[in-house]
């Protein structure tokens, strides 16, 4: 009795210690069943596009590079939204899901032209020239200086010289966000921007400007971002951004100035209040010019 006792005990341990090994044995199984299922029997059949209107929906899917009878989980949802951002510009957002058991759903948000960058004057490209070419590293003595004569010698990498042949001669619209979307062909309803100038500009990548200008730029989004917040866009057709100020158009009938620096929320909300006041006070053709620069005062108008 005692020793089968012990032979029970024995099988007892064994199969308590194949009990977890047996387990995971199982679970992989069912994930290489699952996995061999999905690759057999989940094919692409069609793929659905929404929120489309620049796009046709061939010309998304054929960036997808998804193609009928592909396995419906075999590629990067990430990957193809950002390949359709980076070569479609005015998609801005892209949401993928699969619906099983054969279809993709591809939703997007294309961004519109907001602003138009205009391409500097003769002076402030030379003031650019000066700028970056104190960019370029001092020759050593004795050093053949190469691009004597040269002003389109390629911008040296990791942050060298920028060619200023770069430097954008033509507008560019962007979104919102500051993305380049494609060149202007006409003056059109976006906002016109001066005082940037766009370096080696290419749609579908973020507009970069020389470093004197980074605050500049800054200011730009942050209105832009206000003015669409409070669905103001439209009310206004210019920006002249300088070096600590900025002058606005505003409904074609107002010159509106403003710190680059000012808290953008704040002012938009002044500006459509004193509009208010001074169409009630003087009727709805008032014009002239909101000054919100000074310290002592909140707005100061000078009529037209």
């Amino acid at each position: 009795m005692a020793r089968r006792s012990s032979r029970s005990r024995k099988r007892r341990r064994s199969r308590g210690r194949l009990g977890p090994l047996f387990k995971l044995l199982c679970l992989l199984a069912l994930v290489v069943a699952l996995t061999a299922g999905a690759t057999v029997f989940f094919r692409v059949e069609q793929v659905v596009v929404t929120g489309n209107s620049r796009y046709t929906q061939e010309e998304i899917v054929e960036v997808t590079g998804i193609e009928q009878g592909d396995n419906l989980y075999g590629w990067n949802k990430f990957a193809i939204a950002q390949r359709l951002r980076q070569t479609l510009p005015y998609i801005g957002e892209v949401t993928i899901r699969r619906a099983l058991p054969s279809t993709i759903l591809i939703t997007v948000v294309e961004w519109d032209a907001v602003a138009r960058v205009e391409p500097p004057t003769a002076q402030e490209l030379l003031a650019i020239q000066g700028e970056l070419g104190e960019e370029e590293p001092a020759k050593e003595d004795g050093e053949e200086d190469t691009s004597a004569g040269d002003t389109s010698e390629t911008a040296a990498e990791g942050g060298g010289v920028t060619e200023v042949s770069a430097v954008a001669q033509q507008p560019w619209l962007i979104s919102v966000k500051g993305k380049l979307l494609e060149q202007a062909a006409g003056s059109g309803s976006a906002i016109s921007v001066t005082g940037l100038a766009a370096l080696v500009p290419q749609a579908g990548t973020a507009l970069a400007v020389p470093q004197s200008q980074q605050t500049k730029l800054d200011a730009l989004l942050s209105l832009l971002g206000e003015m669409e917040q409070k669905g103001m866009i439209q009310d206004f057709s210019s920006i002249a951004l300088g070096s600590t100020q900025m002058e606005l158009r505003y409904l074609d009938r107002f010159t509106v100035k403003m710190d680059l620096g000012a808290d953008f929320a704040y002012e938009l909300q002044v500006i459509s209040t004193v509009r208010e006041d001074l169409e009630k006070k003087h009727g709805p053709q008032v014009s002239g010019t909101m000054d919100l620069t000074q310290e002592d005062y909140q707005v100061v108008f000078s009529p037209d």
